[in-house]
């Protein structure tokens, strides 16, 4: 039986993370090194944590559930008491693309991320409409990416990341790089900064006297047909008024080349860096 080390095993991702493996057919040995996070996952889970020194030698994967900041210092503690052909596997690509993994030929790293439930879905029920996050009732995709190993390794490494982010419709095979890409160029420098600015909107067109229950309906509402529209999920197109909207707002909102240099190596490889090493 394949035998999992789950580090942060008491955090909140941790934890999730544990009520899906508790299901599946791998053997977990849980680690957490805080008392409130052994508590929490008793408490949420019934899961006892077990003292890391014992685990380590008998681990086929170590599952990394802790910040982007620790991995590399926590892997270097514990990379020479693997064995041969064990793997380790991060829950997102900064680590390993900003060169923070420690290195050992004999030993695997594998990278995976949720893409968490997408926005256009007909789930059935309250719940899977209600699990944005996902590995809950929503079903939803995940990426994946091999620094270093065979393909038994990542074979192995899929399967686990289809079962702690279960339900999962599609695993995607990348690059480490393309993983970064992702996440943090897309998904965050992008999409979060951009969802934050559509809240500041909100928040503008209320103090300027619209209601907010009004607001906040119209723009949600809006942002459904919209990126319905913009992402080839419904057989419309913007009015003339809404491209002529558009195209003026470009001009005063977006800085010439914005895209490209958010997207240049350099600048991904920067942000997953200062990610790596922000406390």
């Amino acid at each position: 039986m394949t035998r999992v080390l789950l580090l942060g095993a008491g955090g909140k991702m941790g934890t999730r993370l544990s009520k899906n493996l508790i299901r599946s057919q791998y053997a977990v040995d849980h680690v957490e090194v805080t008392e409130e996070g052994r508590q929490r996952l008793k408490t949420e889970t019934g899961l006892e944590c077990v003292e890391a020194e014992t685990a380590y030698g008998t681990a086929d994967v170590v599952l990394m559930a802790v910040p982007d900041n620790l991995i590399g210092r926590i892997a270097t503690n514990f990379i020479d008491k693997l064995k041969p052909g064990a793997c380790i596997m991060v829950l997102d690509a900064a680590a390993p693309y900003a060169g923070e993994m420690p290195d050992r030929e004999d030993i695997a790293v594998f990278a995976t991320h949720p893409c968490h439930p997408p926005l256009f879905r007909n789930d059935v029920g309250d719940a899977a409409q209600a699990d944005y996050f996902g590995g809950d009732a929503a079903e939803q995709n995940i990426v994946c990416g091999l620094l270093r190993g065979t393909e038994d390794h990542y074979t192995l490494c899929e399967d686990i990341a289809r079962t702690i982010f279960s339900p999962v419709m599609r695993a995607h095979r990348c690059t480490i790089e393309q993983l970064a890409i992702l996440e943090p160029a897309l998904s965050e420098t992008v999409g979060a900064t951009m969802a934050l600015a559509l809240r500041d909107a909100t928040d503008m067109a209320i103090t300027k006297g619209v209601p907010g229950e009004a607001a906040m309906d119209f723009i949600i509402g809006h942002l459904g047909i919209e990126l319905a529209i913009a992402f080839d999920q419904f057989d419309g197109v913007f009015s003339d008024g809404a491209l002529h909207a558009i195209n003026q707002a470009k001009k005063s909102i977006f800085q010439e080349g914005w895209l490209e240099r958010v997207f240049e190596p350099e600048a991904v490889l920067t942000s997953v860096k200062e990610i790596c090493s922000t406390s």
